[in-house]
C-alpha cells in the first residue's frame, strides 16, 4: 500500500505543478465538465449510495443521497466554476522610497489531502474548490460513504480527462484501511503540503496528534443561539427553531440556547413550542419555565448532531459571552435581538468563526456565504477561519519588481 499512496502523492505533486499554470477559463471549464458527468453518472451514483446506506450504523441522514441531493452536489460545482478565480489576484502593491515595486500575489498551496467521513457531497465539493484554487487534491473517504465516493470520482475524473487535465489533479484512496491515513499524515514523502479532516472529534483528534504537515479543520461545532431581552418573540422562536431543527446532523445546528432572564418567563414556552419533537435539556430555571429534562454540566459542552437542545437561562449580555467562551468551539454563534447596540457588542466580543445577527447558525456554510461550496467550516484562528471555499486554499508569495537596484 505504502508504494501506491506514495505514488498518488508524486502523481498529486506534478499535477500541481500543471494546475498553476493553466488559465482560469480552463480550470472552469474542467469543473464544469465534472458537474456534467455527475449527472451523466447520477444512476451509479445512487446506486452506490444505496449500498453505502444500507450498511450503515448511524448518521445515515449525511450520507444518504437522493435525485434532488445529487442535483444540488453538481449545482454546487457550476458555482464554484462561476467563482472568480484567486489564482494570480493581487491582494496588495505598493512602491518603496528606492523604486521597488511590490506586489503580494495569491498562489496556490499545491497539494491537498483531504481524510472526510460519511459525507459524500464532499468529494465533489473538494475536488471543484482546489480546481478552482489551483490545487492538486488525494481524497480519502471514510468506509461508510466510500462506495458513494468512488462513483463520483469516477464521474469527476471523466470531467478532467474531457478537459485534458491530469489525473493526478483529483485522486481518491481506492480503500477504507486506515494505515492510508497515517500514510497521508505523514505526507506522503513531502508531496501533502496541507491535511484537511472533516469528520468527527475523534478523526479531528487523531489528525491533530499525528500530523506531520499543517492542517487545517474544526474540532465540534458546539454553536450558540443567544435569545437577548430586545428579541422579537415571533422571530426569535422561528430562527430557534430552525437553527436547531432544519438538519440536526449539520455542524452549524444550535446545541445551547441561552435566553434573557428577563424575558424567559413570557418567550421560553413560544420558544419551546416551535421546537417540537426536539428534547430539550434545561438548567433549573428553564426546567421550572417548561416541563424538560435537567440539564447536567456534560451538556454544555456536548455536541448534540441529534434533536435535543441544552437551555441555559442567563443574566444578560455579558453572561451569554462567558457562556460562550467557556463552552463553545469557534464555530458559530447567534444573538436575536432588536437592540442594535447590543447585538453589535456580541457581534464584536464574541470570538468564534461565524457570528450571527437575527439569522439562523444554520447559516454557517460555505454556499450560503457565496463560495459555491465548501471543504469545511475551520475554527482555528491561522490560515484560514469559517467556511473554507477556494480563496482560503491560497497562499500567497510576493512579487518584486526592480530598475537595477542594488542594497547598500
Amino acid at each position: 500500500m505504502r508504494t501506491e499512496m506514495e505514488n498518488m502523492g508524486r502523481e498529486a505533486r506534478s499535477a500541481a505543478s500543471v494546475l498553476r499554470t493553466l488559465s482560469a477559463d480552463v480550470r472552469s471549464a474542467a469543473i464544469r465538465g465534472m458537474a456534467r458527468r455527475v449527472r451523466t453518472h447520477a444512476a451509479a451514483i445512487l446506486a452506490a449510495n444505496a449500498k453505502d446506506v444500507a450498511a450503515a450504523s448511524g448518521m445515515v441522514d449525511r450520507l444518504r443521497l437522493d435525485e434532488a441531493r445529487l442535483e444540488g452536489i453538481a449545482v454546487a460545482i457550476e458555482e464554484v466554476a462561476a467563482l472568480p478565480d484567486p489564482v494570480g489576484a493581487e491582494i496588495a502593491r505598493w512602491q518603496r522610497p528606492n523604486g521597488l515595486d511590490i506586489a503580494r500575489v495569491r498562489t496556490p498551496i499545491g497539494v491537498i489531502g483531504m481524510i472526510y467521513e460519511s459525507r459524500p457531497n464532499v468529494t465533489a465539493d473538494a475536488a471543484a474548490i482546489c480546481l478552482r484554487s489551483g490545487n492538486a487534491i488525494i481524497l480519502r473517504s471514510g468506509s461508510e460513504a466510500l462506495r458513494s465516493a468512488r462513483a463520483i470520482h469516477l464521474a469527476l475524473a471523466e470531467g478532467l480527462a474531457e478537459s485534458g487535465l491530469p489525473a493526478g489533479a483529483v485522486q481518491i484512496v481506492p480503500t477504507a484501511d486506515r494505515a492510508a491515513v497515517g500514510m497521508m499524515l505523514e505526507g506522503l514523502a513531502g508531496a501533502i503540503d496541507l491535511i484537511i479532516p472533516r469528520g468527527g472529534k475523534a478523526l479531528v483528534e487523531r489528525v491533530s496528534r499525528e500530523a506531520r504537515v499543517p492542517t487545517l479543520g474544526h474540532l465540534e461545532g458546539i454553536c450558540h443561539t443567544y435569545v437577548h431581552q430586545s428579541a422579537d418573540p415571533a422571530k426569535a422562536a422561528a430562527i430557534v427553531a430552525n437553527a436547531k431543527m432544519r438538519r440536526v446532523s449539520v455542524c452549524g445546528s444550535t446545541e445551547t440556547l441561552l435566553i434573557d432572564r428577563s424575558v424567559a418567563a413570557s418567550l421560553l414556552p413560544q420558544i419551546a413550542q416551535a421546537l417540537e419533537g426536539c428534547e430539550l435539556r434545561g438548567d433549573a430555571e428553564a426546567h421550572a419555565l417548561v416541563p424538560m429534562t435537567a440539564a447536567n454540566e456534560a451538556d454544555w459542552s456536548t455536541e448534540y448532531l441529534a434533536p435535543i437542545l441544552s437551555i441555559r437561562v442567563v443574566d444578560g449580555l455579558d453572561a451569554a459571552v462567558a457562556h460562550i467562551a467557556r463552552y463553545g468551539t469557534g464555530h458559530t454563534e447567534a444573538i436575536v435581538a432588536e437592540d442594535a447596540a447590543a447585538a453589535e457588542h456580541f457581534l464584536d466580543t464574541v470570538d468564534s468563526a461565524i457570528v450571527i445577527w437575527n439569522a439562523s447558525t444554520q447559516f454557517a456554510d460555505g454556499g450560503e456565504f457565496g463560495f459555491g461550496a465548501e471543504i469545511g467550516i475551520a475554527t482555528g484562528k491561522l490560515h484560514a477561519r469559517g467556511p473554507v471555499g477556494p480563496e482560503q486554499l491560497t497562499t500567497f508569495k510576493y512579487c518584486v519588481r526592480g530598475t537595477g537596484q542594488t542594497r547598500p
